[in-house]
């Protein structure tokens, strides 16, 4: 049995997001119900007129602050199942806290007001992130669901408003995840909900939510454009084109990833890494060069780096991997390749005018 299936209703927090607008999206074409938060009005017609066609099955409702007690209490009531994606991800953070804060409150909050009005909730998804499993690591180090990120809440503690934003960011994810655990094992007694914890790396692939330029993109999104769309790389050198990256996922799998997490019996209880595979942002300026015709961008072009200096290059090292047997074993993930995310997201933004 599934743990939830279509027709039921499902809230999907943040809705207007780059994550969770495609979570709403495969939701709604596999034939289920969907409330969306929002945290202001002027945000939601971009959603109802893109899921327009789907009429009374696509409702969304304001919260204009998901860190207030009580914020989800009404929003919960009536829905079959929770997918929890509102987090802040920047890298402008001064105060660690003005990242942690909401985070950690909008995680705990969701599960405070399921625990109270959620009676007929079967299933709460979290979105977390790498950021909550990996540590910096000078040797290539295998990452599993085991791991935990505790280098950074250590960094956080001895320097505060001085430690580096990725740092903080780091910080805000895993104890987020670590306090819906938390909640969870101490009330799960009282529940007929379980929860499911979702682990993705960067994030890339086309945009749906409503954005007029690229630089309202989100974080890893506008590194995209930034180093595969310019014919410069943004001046990064090709050096650098060769030696960062890390781990990815299409945005259009995780969210077919938060669908699957409701569905298999077996994700209850479980946190799972989602990943594509490895990458150097060469992969994707070389990918990006194999397309026929070429994109047409505003930018003028797309860079050349230094061809075939990425992942396949003898030199180059990933220091970071991650082990996804339980994604394909629990979820039977499919994943896009690096070839297809990156035409849809040039393609995406030829379509925009970028």
């Amino acid at each position: 049995m599934p743990a939830v299936q279509p027709p039921c209703k499902v809230l999907v927090s943040g809705a207007n997001g780059y994550i969770a607008i495609w979570v709403v999206r495969t939701l709604l074409e596999k034939g289920y119900s969907v409330r969306g938060t929002i945290r202001s009005e002027e945000k939601a017609a971009h959603l109802r007129q893109l899921f327009s066609s789907y009429g009374d099955k696509h409702e969304v409702v304001v919260i204009e602050d998901i860190t207030k007690e009580g914020a989800f209490d009404e929003a919960v009531k009536g829905v079959d199942a929770i997918e929890h994606t509102a987090s802040p991800f920047h890298m402008n953070a001064d105060d660690p806290d003005e990242l942690i804060n909401p985070a950690v409150n909008g995680t705990v909050g969701i599960l405070k007001s399921a625990l109270k009005y959620g009676q007929s909730v079967k299933r709460i998804v979290v979105t977390s992130s790498g950021a909550a499993v990996l540590r910096d690591t000078p040797t290539p180090c295998t990452f599993s669901e085991l791991d935990w990120n505790e280098q950074c809440l250590e960094i956080v503690r001895e320097k505060g408003r001085d430690a580096p934003n990725m740092m903080k960011y780091r910080a805000s994810k895993t104890l987020a995840e670590k306090a819906a655990w938390e909640f969870w094992n101490k009330n799960k007694a009282n529940v007929g909900w379980d929860l499911a914890v979702l682990n993705p790396p960067f994030v890339f692939g086309p945009a749906i939510q409503a954005i007029a330029t690229p630089s309202t993109l989100g974080t890893s999104a506008t590194l995209f454009y930034k180093h595969v769309a310019h014919p410069n790389s943004s001046g990064a050198t090709n050096e650098f084109l060769a030696s960062v990256g890390t781990a990815w996922i299409d945005v259009r799998d995780l969210a077919e990833a938060h669908v699957l997490s409701l569905e298999k019996e077996a994700a209850g209880g479980e946190r799972i890494i989602v990943s594509a595979g490895l990458w150097k942002w060469q992969d994707f300026i070389d990918a990006a060069n194999t397309i026929s015709p070429p994109p047409k961008l505003a930018t003028g072009g797309l860079p050349k780096g230094n061809p075939g200096a990425g992942t396949g290059h003898p030199s180059t090292v990933h220091l970071l991997h991650y082990d996804t047997t339980k994604a394909s074993r629990i979820l039977g993930l499919k994943y896009r390749t690096m070839a297809e995310t990156t035409r849809d997201t040039l393609a995406d933004y030829e379509a925009k005018g970028w």
